[in-house]
């Protein structure tokens, strides 16, 4: 019975994750998409500092997200990658969350490359989505979960065992 239970959480917890990625990307679609990209949605990447378990649930969510995007497939394949790339760094080599941030930051720069296919210079394409990454995740995201880790009641809630 108990493994049912817990098996039905993070199940749970993927859905809710990846439904709350999508629609904080789609909500400023405008800003989500393209050289100037500033995915607040993005900040939700620490979850998986605070339980690996919210991985699959933020990859879910960014390639549903990505579904939308006005680069049709190639944002969906590539811009999901860059994302899972961040997220097994951040799983697996991160020992602070500024740490974990820029894990982001540094993958999901490589997005870059997809607009420089589109047109968008190659360099500039790179550091406008680093940027935009740095503000979401490193920025807004490092403050957020700094003070939410400061409660280790609300930690401990968001595990998901």
């Amino acid at each position: 019975m108990e493994k049912n239970r817990v098996n039905t959480k993070f199940l749970v917890s993927t859905a809710l994750i990846a439904a709350v990625y999508v629609v904080m990307t789609l909500a400023i679609a405008p800003l989500s998409f393209g050289m100037v990209q500033v995915r607040f949605s993005e900040m939700l990447m620490l979850m998986a500092f605070i339980d690996k378990k919210y991985a699959p649930g933020l990859a879910l969510g960014c390639f549903i997200a990505n579904c939308f995007s006005p680069y049709g497939m190639m944002d969906i394949v590539f811009g999901t990658t860059c994302t899972a790339a961040a997220l097994w760094g951040i799983t697996h080599y991160s020992k602070t969350l500024f740490g974990a941030s820029l894990w982001a930051v540094f993958c999901n720069a490589f997005i870059g490359i997809e607009l420089y296919l589109f047109g968008s210079p190659l360099l500039l394409s790179m550091a406008m989505v680093a940027v935009g990454e740095f503000l979401s995740v490193s920025c807004a995201g490092y403050v957020l979960f700094r003070q939410l880790m400061k409660n280790p009641m609300l930690l401990e809630k968001l595990k998901i065992a």
